[in-house]
């Protein structure tokens, strides 16, 4: 599966959602932490351990904003 990742830049720092997973999103004074932890909370809501595997390719830059995208193998109940 693939989802979009977009981390905006602010004055005071980072924020990171993934925008198909209401409220999948974390805030941090640096890019790289601020993605870690929304990848954390995401593993959480998708109820899998911490070492599932997940691939993050930046895709784009609009503005302020860095569009990821996290690719993972689909989750079986």
């Amino acid at each position: 599966m693939v989802l979009d990742l977009i981390v905006t830049k602010s004055d005071d720092g980072f924020s990171s959602e993934i925008p198909s997973i209401n409220g999948c999103e974390s805030w941090a004074h640096n890019e790289d932490d601020a993605i870690f932890h929304t990848l954390e909370m995401f593993r959480f809501y998708i109820q899998v351990e911490s070492d599932f595997k997940i691939k993050v390719d930046k895709a784009r830059v609009e503005g302020n904003k860095n569009i990821y995208k996290i690719i993972f193998d689909k989750v079986h109940a």
